[in-house]
C-alpha cells in the first residue's frame, strides 16, 4: 500500500489525482489521506468524486472513502477496462481536471477509445480545455501520444454544461529531451457566450496591444457562442507556453485580456522550455514512457513539487529537480 500525504506541498487536489492516476497505472493499492488539507473546504468535492469514480471504472478498482467531505480514500485498482465512454461531470466540474486522472491510464492501456465529456471547458483553477489542446497536447504529441480534443460546446461556471469529444489512439510514449524554441507570434482564441460580440473582440483586442507594446506579434482568433452557459475568456500560446484568464460579472473584458498578454509575455521572456503549468502536467504521462524525459520550466511551483512526491512514492527517485531542470525516468 502506498500512504500519500494529501497536505503535502500545494496541499489541494493534484496530489489526489496523480496518485489515482498512478494507482491506475502500475497496479498499486494507495492510500491518500489529508486529502485536500491545505484547502478552505478540505475533503472530496463533487469534481474529485466523479474522477475517482471514473478511474475506478477504468481499471476494476475497490475504493473506500469514495463520499463528498471525505478526507481519506483507499483506491485498490483491478486490471484496466478501456473502452468508449460518456462522462458527465455534473454543473461546471472541469474537463481538463478530469483528464489529468483518466488520461494516463487510457493512454498506459494502448487501446483506442473515445471519451464524451460534459462539464466546464473553462472554469477557474484548471487549464483552459484551448490550454490543454494547444499547449498539454502539444508536448504529449511529441511524445508519441496520438490524442485529439474536439470542442462540441463551452461551459462556463456555473452552468457548465461544456461537451468535449477526446479520441485517444492506441500509442506508446517515448521520452524526449525538450528543446527551447523561438516564440514568432502568439496565437489565442477569445471567446464568450450569450453576451454580446464586442466582449471576445475587447478581450482579443487588449491582449494584442499589450503584446505589441512588449514587441510581440500576435493572432487571436474570437469566438461567439450561444449556449446554455454565459461566460467569456481567452486562451493564447505559442510552444510548450500559455496563459488563461477568464471573464467575470464586473470585470471588464480589457482587464482579462490584459492579464492574460501578461502573463505569456512573463513566460516567453522567462527562461525555460515548459511554462510553470505545463512542467507538473507533463509530470505522470513522463513518468509510463519508455525512456527518460527532459526538461527546463519558467519555474518550480508547489504543484511541480507535490506531484514529483507522488510519483516518487510509487517509484523512487523517478522524479528530480535541480534548479529549473527536471528529470524524470521511467518508473514503470
Amino acid at each position: 500500500m502506498i500512504r500519500i500525504d494529501g497536505s503535502f506541498g500545494e496541499g489541494g487536489g493534484q496530489i489526489l489525482r496523480t496518485a489515482i492516476a498512478l494507482s491506475c497505472i502500475t497496479g498499486m493499492d494507495v492510500e491518500v489521506f489529508n486529502i485536500r488539507a491545505n484547502r478552505p473546504k478540505p475533503g472530496l468535492k463533487a469534481q474529485h468524486l466523479k474522477s475517482i469514480q471514473v478511474a475506478k471504472e477504468i481499471c476494476s478498482a475497490q475504493v473506500e472513502g469514495l463520499r463528498m467531505g471525505s478526507t481519506k480514500v483507499v483506491f485498490r485498482p483491478g486490471k484496466l477496462k478501456i473502452r468508449d465512454m460518456n462522462i458527465d461531470i455534473g454543473t461546471a466540474g472541469s474537463i481538463t481536471l478530469l483528464l489529468q486522472t483518466i488520461l494516463p491510464p487510457v493512454i498506459h492501456a494502448e487501446k483506442s477509445c473515445r471519451l464524451e465529456i460534459t462539464g466546464g471547458t473553462d472554469v477557474s483553477w484548471s487549464p483552459s480545455i484551448d490550454y490543454f489542446r494547444f499547449v498539454t497536447l502539444r508536448a504529449l504529441k511529441e511524445m508519441d501520444a496520438e490524442i485529439q480534443i474536439h470542442i462540441k460546446r463551452r461551459g462556463y461556471y456555473p452552468k457548465g454544461g461544456g461537451r468535449v469529444v477526446v479520441e485517444v489512439r492506441e500509442s506508446q510514449l517515448n521520452g524526449r529531451k525538450f528543446q527551447k524554441t523561438h516564440c514568432r507570434k502568439v496565437e489565442g482564441i477569445s471567446h464568450c457566450s450569450n453576451l454580446p460580440e464586442h466582449v471576445a473582440k475587447r478581450q482579443a483586442f487588449s491582449a494584442s496591444r499589450f503584446l505589441e507594446k512588449m514587441g510581440i506579434k500576435s493572432e487571436i482568433e474570437t469566438e461567439v457562442l450561444k449556449s446554455k452557459s454565459t461566460g467569456s475568456g481567452i486562451t493564447l500560446f505559442c510552444n510548450y507556453k500559455g496563459s488563461v484568464a477568464l471573464g467575470e460579472r464586473g470585470k471588464p473584458a480589457e482587464k482579462v485580456g490584459m492579464e492574460a498578454g501578461m502573463d505569456i509575455a512573463r513566460e516567453i521572456t522567462s527562461d525555460g522550455v515548459f511554462d510553470r503549468h505545463l512542467a507538473d502536467q507533463i509530470m505522470s504521462f513522463a513518468f509510463m514512457a519508455k525512456t527518460r524525459t527532459e526538461y527546463t520550466a519558467t519555474s518550480i511551483t508547489d504543484h511541480a513539487r507535490s506531484n514529483a512526491y507522488v510519483i516518487n512514492a510509487f517509484s523512487d527517485e523517478s522524479v528530480k529537480i535541480e534548479d529549473r531542470k527536471i528529470f524524470i525516468f521511467p518508473g514503470y
